[in-house]
């Protein structure tokens, strides 16, 4: 298992290019920047493989309705050159509140554009012919009848470092782990936990992982979460709180809220459905204290050694290939070397 870590843009330049580099120094191998509906996270990443040199550098999320499919590759062929080699494209769906609410984009076929934007990035990196993709969401000519009919099928300019750039996917539901199983080098779950995520998403990932093609790598799986590691830490726990509320409670409308849906099918269907009445009411300190104390604790790398490693083992057991961590403690980069040093 190798470790990784997110990071997000911060105000002073100089002070978060020593950051990640003090975190690839301690040994993270995997920096995660994400966008949602905040700076763009390309630009980070292209900070990002200014300021390190080993580690890989990886988006979480960009999502898939705010780019063109061949946009999304030719991100991924700037950052990988500017990185030698070192991008990973993570895409996800977002959700329809922030894509239609921020964007101004039609929320559909999140499962069906996915698979299309695969195929397409894949033959752009690949430069074997001119980009021709024929399928229910995009059509690269466009097709006849449609603009001003002089649209002609190309190959991108520059030739990527490499002919395919790894591709992961953020999903959830059940047919998108079995296609992101299918298809992808990697799957980035959010609220990941270890103990129960076979009985969520093992059968998805298992039809996925048998239609498979062989040329793939064995499948990527990314998962962690916030890290202190020292005796009476356990208070610390709580920091998540108001973020496990927020997600669970009100990342997406009622009926429409896809880790409410997984705070159910982890067996807190009643608990999901307070939680949500709570913060969806304006009552975000009521949800957020209704989070079970297990799943808060399952959720955690926080707590004495023994916790700990516990935890760590834990995401081993289910087959979590990078544990990403989130430093919260008092001692810093130190806990990352202790992960680091557990993990050699």
């Amino acid at each position: 298992m190798k470790l990784g870590s997110m990071v997000a843009m911060r105000d002073d330049p100089a002070a978060f290019a020593r950051h990640a580099k003090q975190l690839e120094d301690a040994g993270v191998e995997y920096l995660w920047t994400g966008e949602a509906y905040s700076a763009d996270a390309v630009s980070t990443m292209g900070f990002l493989a200014a300021v390190t040199e080993r580690a890989q550098i990886g988006s979480s999320i960009l999502p898939i309705y705010t780019r063109t499919p061949t946009v999304l590759a030719m991100t991924a062929v700037g950052i990988d050159r500017l990185s030698g080699g070192r991008c990973i494209l993570g895409l996800g769906a977002s959700g329809p509140q922030v894509i239609e609410g921020f964007h101004g984009v039609e929320y559909d076929r999140p499962l069906g554009r996915t698979r299309e934007i695969i195929d397409i990035c894949r033959q752009v990196w690949a430069r074997e012919h001119a980009l021709v993709h024929d399928g229910p969401s995009y059509q690269i000519p466009l097709a006849e009848g449609r603009g001003t009919g002089l649209g002609k099928p190309l190959k991108i300019i520059n030739r990527g470092i490499r002919a395919r750039i790894p591709i992961h996917v953020a999903s959830l539901g059940p047919k998108n782990v079995e296609m992101t199983a299918e298809l992808a080098e990697g799957w980035l779950p959010l609220l990941y936990w270890p103990d129960r995520a076979d009985h969520i998403w093992g059968d998805s990932l298992r039809a996925g992982l048998a239609r498979r093609d062989r040329e793939l790598p064995p499948l990527d799986i990314v998962a962690g979460g916030s890290l202190a590691i020292g005796d009476d830490f356990e208070e610390l726990r709580d920091r998540d709180r108001p973020m496990l509320g927020l997600y669970f409670g009100g990342m997406g409308a009622r009926g429409r809220n896809y880790y409410n849906d997984v705070l159910k099918r982890y067996g807190y269907e009643q608990e999901a459905a307070a939680i949500q009445d709570a913060y969806l009411g304006g009552d975000k300190k009521g949800a957020a204290a209704m989070v079970p104390q297990d799943l808060v604790d399952g959720l955690s790398l926080i707590g004495d050694a023994g916790f700990v490693k516990d935890r760590v083992a834990a995401y081993r057991d289910a087959g979590v290939t990078v544990l990403n961590v989130a430093p919260v403690g008092p001692n810093g980069r130190r806990d990352i070397d202790t992960i680091a040093e557990w993990l050699s």
